[in-house]
């Protein structure tokens, strides 16, 4: 799967290994570099579904974005980047088509 950045710095961050840890902690960056190889290795949105990380479809505010479990209650969020947006018959995702994303942000937006 594609994935891009909404934030180059995002991009910058995750791509260099000491930031990434002083940013979010050993374990947090050790999580996150392997939910973005799972991306990667991903033919597909669905791929992901019922594998590591517990992808999930957000609500409310955050309809029409992803998220990923990292540590705790840190996730990468994303949302899916293909234009046309796929959509199944019922206006629904189709997740089968979704191909490329683009992350938003690597947040705990579980803290008030």
């Amino acid at each position: 799967m594609d994935i891009s950045f909404a934030d180059p710095r995002m991009r910058d961050t995750v791509n260099d290994k000491n930031r990434l840890q002083r940013e979010f902690g050993a374990d947090n960056a050790k999580r996150i570099r392997r939910r973005l190889d799972d991306l990667r290795a991903a033919t597909c949105l669905q791929d992901l579904i019922n594998g590591p990380g517990q992808l999930h479809a957000l609500g409310g505010e955050r309809k029409g974005q992803y998220a990923m479990r990292l540590v705790g209650g840190w996730r990468l969020v994303f949302e899916p980047a293909d234009d046309p947006l796929p959509l199944r018959q019922d206006g629904g995702v189709d997740l089968h088509r979704v191909l490329q994303i683009r992350i938003l942000e690597i947040v705990d937006y579980h803290r008030g």
